[in-house]
């Protein structure tokens, strides 16, 4: 992966990982639900804290799952849904192993284009097609993972200008504009359902 410029106010440790742990950014975005993404992306960390050591995705793979949720739940918790969420990472990096023996980078290292990727990262348990967008688009803005098409299979995430999600997350003022983007959606849906 190229140098991070993606910028969370989370521990500089914890931004480090994500930089050079495909299997922790992926674990950011499976988490990246219901939570603040500070919370979210700064788990992985928190998480090798736990184990001592960096996970793979076989590790967690076949870890024990009461022990894996364990972990989560210790305080403070992973997640807001310690248990639902470490059953998810679970599903997630068994997916790897069976699919990419276990290697994250191998979702995006030979994708022919952005529909290919889009594709490879929906398939992962809990990416649905908006979650898939924002990760296809987190590579591609901020690593520099841009398989032809990426823009397109992103969708509004993949706008160069937006301010809609993690992927366009490089500064104070960055953070700012997203949050104020994700409470006009939600104040919008809310509205909508009257």
């Amino acid at each position: 992966m190229v140098p991070m410029t993606l910028s969370l106010p989370i521990d500089p440790q914890a931004n480090e990982l994500l930089a050079r742990s495909p299997l922790a950014l992926l674990l950011g975005m499976v988490l990246d639900q219901q939570v603040p993404m500070e919370k979210a992306f700064s788990s992985p960390y928190v998480l090798e804290q736990r184990l001592g050591h960096e996970p793979d995705a076989a590790e967690l793979a076949g870890y024990d799952p009461d022990a894996l949720v364990e972990i989560f739940a210790r305080p403070p918790a992973l997640h807001r849904f310690p248990k639902a969420m470490a059953a998810r990472v679970q599903e997630v990096c068994r997916a790897l192993v069976e699919r990419y023996d276990g290697d994250p980078a191998r979702l995006w290292s030979d994708v022919t284009d952005g529909r290919e990727l889009l594709r490879r990262v929906g398939e992962l348990p809990g990416f649905g097609r908006q979650k898939a967008q924002i990760f296809v688009a987190l590579l591609g803005k901020r690593f520099g993972i841009t398989p032809d098409g990426w823009r397109e299979a992103a969708g509004d995430y993949g706008d160069a200008d937006a301010h809609r999600s993690v992927a366009d997350v490089t500064d104070p003022e960055s953070l700012r504009r997203v949050r104020e983007f994700k409470q006009r959606m939600k104040a919008e849906a809310k509205a909508a359902k009257g």
